[in-house]
């Protein structure tokens, strides 16, 4: 099977469940229905791992270590690029290095993804310009504040205008689900909620 690489970026006072709630998502997704299909990848339509500015160990929020899998110089190719929020966003506005690395990464990339505060990052580097989005409810002025042309949607939990954005923290699995639904259909993601015994409720 040829499998689409899910590139989950991730850093210094990220918030957990951002990264994590997608990273289950899209690693436990099959295209064969049932728990023994999670046994194995061979059905398995992504391969999802970490990556980093370095391989030096993330500390995210509330203090868990994680060690990523590829540093950006070392990364392979990302065909779905998910950046997550956390209170880590906020230095990284006015890093350089993130700031010259996320849209390049993103030219690559046949899809962009984020969830919570990563979607001020994606606004900062242009990649929200003239399109619907939101984030966590806390920092949805600040969105609006860092590109004006962005359309900041206050109510969703998902949103879809070429590039996926997601409300605040648990709402990244919603966007994940919503990303499966978009690339492998309705009743895969249908069944994969199942499998993590979550209640998907389309709240696009």
């Amino acid at each position: 099977m040829d499998r689409k690489t899910v590139g989950i970026f991730i850093f210094d006072d990220v918030e957990v469940l951002d990264f994590a709630g997608p990273y289950e998502v899209f690693s436990r997704t099959r295209t064969v229905p049932g728990a023994d299909s999670r046994r194995s990848d061979e059905s398995a339509p992504f391969r999802v791992f970490t990556v980093a500015r370095s391989r030096e160990t993330v500390t995210a929020i509330g203090g868990l270590r994680v060690i990523p899998d590829f540093a950006w110089a070392d990364a392979p190719p990302i065909d779905l690029l998910v950046i997550p929020g956390g209170f880590g966003t906020r230095p990284l506005l006015s890093d350089r290095a993130t700031l010259d690395w996320l849209p390049q990464a993103a030219s690559r990339a046949s899809l962009v993804t984020s969830v919570c505060t990563g979607a001020l990052l994606l606004a900062k580097t242009g990649l929200l310009r003239n399109r619907r989005a939101t984030t966590h409810w806390a920092a949805l002025d600040l969105l609006a504040s860092i590109d004006s042309t962005v359309q900041v949607d206050r109510d969703a939990r998902v949103v879809h205008d070429r590039v996926f954005t997601s409300a605040g923290v648990s709402a990244g699995i919603d966007m994940a689900f919503a990303v499966v639904e978009a690339l492998c259909g309705k009743e895969i993601a249908d069944e994969t909620a199942h499998y993590i015994d979550y209640p998907r409720i389309s709240r696009t």
